[in-house]
Order: structure tokens, then C-alpha cells, then sequence
């Protein structure tokens, strides 16, 4: 099959192409960042999204028979709103339609909700209902937290662990998390372009934490300790900020933090990953955290590869 990854170039979209290479498949990518190395050379041809165009989005998607979407964004900005992934989102689907694209796989997020004041959580909701209404068949996956080599959230706990004297978590860091394996999500997406089922999968790993407990198991294998404090989310949410100032990059915002403590992160489903994540820390403890992984560096920065942990 010919299929369209978004995202190639970056993070779960570059696990996700390879695994569609291997299985046989012919792939194309639809990225914002064509200066950035592609790692798959010749195999892998890269067009831009074209969103204020839709006719030459759709030309890119003529003769593609599956889609595997992972474009979004993390937070709002004056760069990229989450108002604008939602709008891009529905041109890149109702493009694909137009072109014939017979089967849409879409990474969302665990517990997306039309009412949330989140918009995160809202607007994925938003984009699973059009999916749902567009008339083609769907494979709708919904992560938690993502891990790997070039990981933001653990390796940056790892970071934080490694250069800080005090680890804080939000409250009393009781709320759960099911981290899964990019890879594993990645084999997943791929699988499920040959389908012609309507489905939606809770794309969870096969470990459940609480976040204190999360912060705990990285200290415990890099061999760092350090306090973990409880702080409030207000001076939790100050405290990043500054440590977001030092390193040049948005931490986390206080509509994530809600998204943590309100539970967000945590369904009661079946794994869909099989890789542990304390094994995979296990493996990596010598290298996670030794750099920082900066969000705001990979949107601003469109022409350098995505580093490893």
C-alpha cells in the first residue's frame, strides 16, 4: 500500500514509517519541517501540509490509500494554538477523502472530552467526532504518555532529577499515568492501515504509576536522590516557569498540570504495549537526562533531527 505518515521526520511519526518500510509498504510524509534530515532518504518522499492550499494538499494524498495522522500540538502559543491543529486537522481529512484515501489511522489522547475546559482533551474530542462523521473507515488510538530514546516527559524528569536540589510534584502526585513505548504504538498504527473496521483503541503500556511513584522509579535507577516534595499546582506551575526561563522552553502549562491531576492520563482498558517502561529505564539509565529535551526548541527549530536521550 502507498501511505501517507504525517510527522516522518519527528518523533512517533519516524517509529511509525519505519515499521510501514519494513512491513513493505510505500510511504510518503506531510511534515512542516522538509529542511530536517530525513532519515529514510530515497524511500521516503516529503511534502508540506499545504493546509492554506487544499488543493495541493490533496494532490500530495492522490494515490494513497491509508493515512496515519500524528499532527498536533502540545500547548497553546503565539506560534500554534490548538484552535489551528484542530481547523489543519479537518482540511488534512476532508483532502484525504477528496483523494481517495480509503482508511485514516489518528493518534488522540486517552479520555478526550467535548465539554473539558482543557483544549487539549477538547479538541481532540472535537477532531475524533469528524473523523467518526467523514464516511471512510477509522483506527482511532489513544496514547498516554509516549516513551523513547527521544522522549520529553521522563527524560526531562531524569534532567530535572540530575541538575535540581528538590523534585516536586502537583499535590499529592497520586494521579496514575500508562506510559507506552513509541515503538509499540508504532507497530500498532501500522498494523491497523490494512483494517476496514471502525475502531478505537486505548493505546496504553502495560505499567500504571502515580506520578510521585514515576519519579521515584527514575531516581531510583539513574542512582540520583533527591527529595520529592508535594507543592501546590500555583507554585509548582511558577517553579517550572523559572526552570522554563533557564532552559528556554514551556515546562509544562497549568491546562496540563489540570490534565494530570484531574486523571487524564490514566483509563481502566487493556494494555496495547508490552515494553515495561522501569525496563526501558533500566536500559537507558546511564544516557536519560544527561541533556535536556526542549519542546519549544523542535517547533521553532524546523531543520535539525530530533536528538536521542
Amino acid at each position: 500500500m502507498r501511505i501517507a505518515v504525517t510527522g516522518a521526520f519527528g518523533y512517533s511519526g519516524r517509529y511509525i514509517t519505519k515499521r510501514l518500510l519494513e512491513a513493505g509498504h510505500e510511504a510518503i510524509t506531510l511534515t512542516n519541517s522538509l529542511h530536517r534530515p530525513n532519515p529514510f532518504g530515497e524511500k521516503v518522499t516529503a511534502f508540506p501540509f499545504h493546509f492554506d492550499e487544499p488543493g495541493k494538499l490533496l494532490d500530495s494524498l492522490r494515490g494513497v490509500q491509508a493515512l496515519v495522522n500524528t499532527y498536533w500540538v502540545r500547548f497553546d502559543h503565539r506560534l500554534f494554538t490548538h484552535g489551528q491543529a484542530v481547523a489543519n486537522t479537518k482540511i488534512l481529512f476532508s483532502a484525504a477523502k477528496e483523494a481517495g484515501v480509503r482508511r485514516i489511522v489518528h493518534v488522540s489522547i486517552t479520555n478526550p472530552d467535548s465539554t473539558s475546559e482543557l483544549p487539549y482533551f477538547r479538541g481532540k474530542a472535537d477532531l475524533e467526532s469528524s473523523l467518526k462523521d467523514l464516511g471512510i473507515s477509522s483506527c482511532i488510538l489513544r496514547p498516554t504518555v509516549l516513551f523513547g530514546k527521544e522522549d520529553v516527559l521522563i527524560n526531562n524528569i531524569a534532567w530535572s532529577l540530575r541538575h535540581l536540589p528538590v523534585v516536586g510534584v502537583f499535590g499529592a502526585g497520586d494521579y496514575k499515568l500508562q506510559p507506552i513505548y513509541v515503538d509499540d504504538l508504532a507497530r500498532v498504527a501500522a498494523e491497523r492501515v490494512s483494517g476496514d473496521r471502525d475502531e478505537v483503541l486505548e493505546a496504553i503500556g502495560p505499567e500504571t504509576f502515580t506520578y510521585r511513584e514515576l519519579v521515584a522509579r527514575v531516581s531510583s535507577a539513574i542512582g540520583v536522590k533527591r527529595p520529592i516534595i508535594s507543592v501546590s499546582p500555583g507554585l509548582g506551575y511558577w517553579s517550572c516557569r523559572l526552570v522554563g526561563l533557564f532552559v528556554g522552553d514551556v515546562v509544562i502549562t497549568r491546562e496540563e498540570i489540570r490534565g494530570l491531576m484531574d486523571g487524564r492520563l490514566y483509563v481502566d482498558a487493556p494494555a496495547l504495549g508490552a515494553t515495561k517502561l522501569t525496563e526501558w529505564i533500566d536500559r537507558h539509565r546511564d544516557t536519560l537526562g544527561r541533556h535536556y529535551t526542549s519542546e519549544m526548541a523542535r517547533r521553532v527549530d524546523r531543520a535539525s533531527a530530533y536528538r536521542s536521550n
